[in-house]
């Protein structure tokens, strides 16, 4: 109510707090890869999985992008003589 007043949300709404797992699988995920969390604990509940999954993955897409369209340094296929992919 005292934000409301304050005029930092809109009356009736409300904001709830990030949980205690989303905030703890977002700063694992920031830090390590899935896999090395999968391969250094024996068992992780799914709820956890699943949470440490969706924070691993890029938000915006521009993130998104960057991350999809990498340059291995290797010649294009397509434009090798012949055209024809080896």
């Amino acid at each position: 109510a005292a934000a409301a007043a304050l005029g930092l949300l809109p009356l009736g709404k409300t904001q709830s707090p990030e949980s205690l797992l989303d905030i703890a699988a977002r700063k694992v995920a920031e830090k390590w890869p899935f896999q090395r969390v999968e391969e250094r604990f024996e068992r992780i509940p799914e709820p956890v999985q699943r949470r440490i999954v969706y924070w691993s993955f890029p938000r915006s897409e521009r993130e998104i992008c960057m991350y999809s369209s990498f340059n291995t340094g290797a010649e294009d296929p397509v434009a090798a003589p012949g055209g024809a992919a080896t």
